[in-house]
């Protein structure tokens, strides 16, 4: 009761204590070190890549095992799980530890890819390998429709992936963007007993279309043609020589 009634009594001296208080611990805050979000969830780096036409055993022998084998091992990552589709595409999802640093550890993983790039298959190394700091839990979900019916499946798709996966790959906090829409291609059904009559392969269709779809430039409009503008130039060159 003494020590109350000193504050009681003392109104001032209550005050001054209250603010050598307010202040030492406002600079307490400042100077501990204080996360606001934790990290509850570990940081995780995906390793994507595609062997068109493999089953999922081969692409497991070929692809998969290969890249585990080099990234295995890598500091600061706790363990992987792969995946292997009859569809050709390879996943590994390495799970880093909490206190890890993801760009530090997605950076020797990709480095980690890069010794294992030359054994692997040609098709493989073409379409390229994608090494990105993901978290495979969902964030958001986006659904697109026309309410009208104005617009085809394709149209969608195809606008979906020029514009709005941009700008979401745009925004702070987004690893990575799934998308369920297709991008405009080409399927071609091979006959094998076709195939088989004609001697031809696989390989021999897949270039006779890669002949066919070539990017030709197709030069300015209103310029002059290019060998006009070689002979003003050698005729320069002769009345200046």
């Amino acid at each position: 009761m003494e020590s109350s009634n000193i504050f009681v009594r003392r109104p001032v001296t209550a005050i001054v204590i209250s603010l050598v208080i307010l202040l030492v611990g406002t600079l307490a805050i400042l100077a501990m070190p204080i996360s606001q979000y934790p990290n509850i969830t570990p940081p995780t780096v995906s390793i994507t890549s595609n062997f068109t036409g493999a089953d999922a055993q081969t692409v497991e022998q070929t692809t998969t095992t290969a890249i585990e084998t080099q990234v295995n091992g890598v500091p600061g990552m706790a363990y992987m799980q792969s995946n292997s589709a009859n569809g050709g595409n390879s996943s590994i999802t390495a799970t880093l530890d909490i206190n890890a640093d993801p760009n530090i550890v997605a950076l020797d993983i990709q480095n980690r890819v890069g010794i294992a790039t030359p054994a692997l298959p040609s098709q493989v190394q073409k379409l390229g390998i994608t090494t990105l700091k993901r978290n495979p839990s969902i964030l958001m979900l986006v659904a697109m429709y026309t309410p009208n019916g104005t617009h085809s499946i394709p149209f969608m798709d195809n606008y979906a992936n020029i514009y709005v996966r941009d700008q979401l790959l745009r925004v702070p906090g987004v690893g990575d963007v799934f998308s369920r829409a297709d991008n405009f291609a080409m399927r071609i059904w091979l006959d094998v007993g076709k195939l088989t009559q004609l001697g031809l392969t696989a390989n021999d269709i897949q270039n006779a279309i890669n002949e066919q779809n070539l990017q030709v430039a197709a030069g300015s409009v209103g310029s002059p043609p290019q060998a006009l503008l070689l002979l003003l130039s050698l005729r320069y060159l002769l009345i200046a020589g």
